[in-house]
């Protein structure tokens, strides 16, 4: 019966997707997206593409993701929107962030980005445009790629939080008690490569195309980017996912550092109860509100 109400499940999502894609006008920008496509297959070499153009990718988008996180510290109309209010930003923790995070990047993530091309030439993902999948699918496949990444994410995270481990590992993570953007990607590297590995599994289930990895990374580092933010902005699109944490629940995360551990959405907490005292401190900041 399980099985086959999961069947009907995925089955009814597989043919809303199939709908919204039939319905949808052809994208005005797709003429110039073919050619910039186009052009990038001509001139560059498979293994290129998947190697510099995945660093080039994740570079870009995660320093376009955090400046305005970056630009808000400077904006005295935004510090409304900040979570820990007395606990602002200083030069010196951005500074050994960004030094941190360009090891991370460079000596972690890059020799794990090289692996991107022997990846997709094993599982004979396509390169070409007319194989790549439209927007509707892309979000589908996204969604799919956070819901396992998730389910990775809460467990491994929780248990890089047991006391005879926390200490050598997650608590370079937990260095600062407010996160700010920039602080997505600031961890151990044995945690970088632990927590990691879940970006990996839902490609591994998912991917049909090597522009999916792009939107994936695309999505990963946006949702976890917002996150870790410290600012609670009313106005975030990430907010219409259904079940999405957002930053008020992964910062009260750090600020706790018991609870809240997953990475994207909400169920795995309160399914295990280890959102309690989340729950237990917004309830008092209702009360002193409504005082």
């Amino acid at each position: 019966m399980a099985v086959n109400g999961t069947a009907n499940i995925l089955s009814s999502a597989y043919l809303a997707v199939e709908y919204v894609d039939a319905v949808l006008p052809e994208n005005p920008f797709q003429p110039s997206l073919k050619h910039a496509w186009g052009y990038m297959l001509d001139n560059y070499t498979k293994f290129q593409i998947a190697t510099w153009g995945s660093l080039i990718v994740h570079e870009l988008i995660y320093f376009l993701f955090c400046l305005p996180g970056f630009l808000f510290q400077f904006l005295p109309f935004m510090q409304k929107y900040k979570i820990q209010q007395d606990k602002p930003e200083t030069w010196e923790k951005q500074w050994r962030c960004f030094k941190m995070l360009l090891f991370n990047h460079f000596c972690i993530q890059l020799p794990l980005i090289c692996g991107t091309y022997y990846f997709t030439e094993y599982f004979n993902i396509p390169y070409d445009w007319d194989s790549m999948p439209r927007w509707p699918y892309l979000l589908a496949q996204c969604f799919g790629c956070a819901v396992v990444e998730d389910a990775w994410h809460y467990f491994l995270h929780r248990i890089l939080h047991h006391r005879r481990i926390y200490k050598y590992i997650h608590k370079v993570h937990h260095e600062f008690t407010a996160p700010f953007g920039m602080q997505a990607e600031y961890a151990h590297p044995v945690e970088t490569i632990i927590l990691g590995a879940g970006f990996f599994i839902g490609i591994m289930i998912f991917c049909n195309h090597v522009f999916l990895l792009w939107a994936w990374v695309a999505f990963r580092l946006m949702e976890t980017i917002d996150v870790h933010s410290g600012y609670d902005i009313p106005l975030n699109p990430l907010h219409l996912i259904p079940f999405y944490a957002g930053a008020r629940f992964h910062d009260f995360h750090h600020m706790n550092f018991v609870g809240n551990y997953a990475s994207t959405f909400t169920w795995w907490d309160k399914l295990l109860k280890t959102d309690s005292q989340y729950n237990s401190y917004m309830e008092k900041q209702t009360d002193k509100k409504t005082q």
